[in-house]
């Protein structure tokens, strides 16, 4: 048994080491070649982006390693990886991180898309709940926010997401599972259940969280 034991740790130790493998950079990926995403800039968020434009561009160039330039002839953010881009994914983050501006997201928000994996933005229109049109379509609207935008920071604070209602479509950015619970309450408030009633079940979805 001692042999033994003595022949397998000479054979462990004369196996070659175990390889490190360096994560290729968005420029080995894609063999040199680069890569590119455009977001259009609708007209309302041109100002705003003209604005906010170095809020934006710091943390996508500095941070990303990303190159974003803005093309007034096209009105598109045009955004496209560098040599030294460490992961191809970063492109993908920052124009995701871009369009959440566009949908108006404020830049604190939005910006959550470049640290967090599990981040993504869901959009529906209310027509996909529920068919409404003239002042039905507007009570809709208005119970979604509330008196003073309040249920719409009660679902956001319960469900940890943040929501942007835009007229008629609405936009959920935060991860799948509390987008699923936002949206189940913003559903609940456009077919007419009461505000109060939400609430409830806001408080049950909290105390899970």
């Amino acid at each position: 048994m001692v042999e033994e034991s003595t022949d397998m740790e000479v054979q462990a130790s004369s196996l070659p080491a175990k390889p490190i493998f360096k994560p290729l950079k968005a420029h080995d990926m894609s063999d040199g070649k680069v890569q590119f995403r455009k977001v259009p800039v609708p007209p309302n968020r041109y100002s705003p982006l003209e604005k906010a434009w170095l809020d934006i561009y710091t943390p996508v160039y500095n941070q990303m390693k990303v190159d974003i330039r803005m093309n007034r002839k096209s009105r598109k953010v045009e955004l496209k990886t560098l040599a030294d881009t460490p992961d191809v994914s970063n492109l993908q983050k920052s124009a995701d991180f871009v369009h959440a501006f566009m949908l108006g997201f404020d830049i604190p928000d939005a910006i959550s898309l470049l640290r967090m994996d599990e981040l993504y933005v869901e959009s529906f229109e209310i027509k996909d709940v529920k068919t409404l049109k003239g002042e039905h379509l507007s009570r809709a609207i208005g119970r979604l926010s509330g008196k003073g935008g309040k249920t719409k920071f009660a679902i956001e604070n319960s469900t940890k997401t943040r929501i942007v209602i835009a007229d008629t479509r609405i936009h959920i950015l935060g991860a799948f599972s509390n987008i699923k619970i936002a949206r189940n309450s913003l559903s609940s408030l456009i077919m007419g259940s009461p505000a109060g009633k939400v609430y409830s079940r806001l408080r049950a979805v909290a105390q899970r969280f």
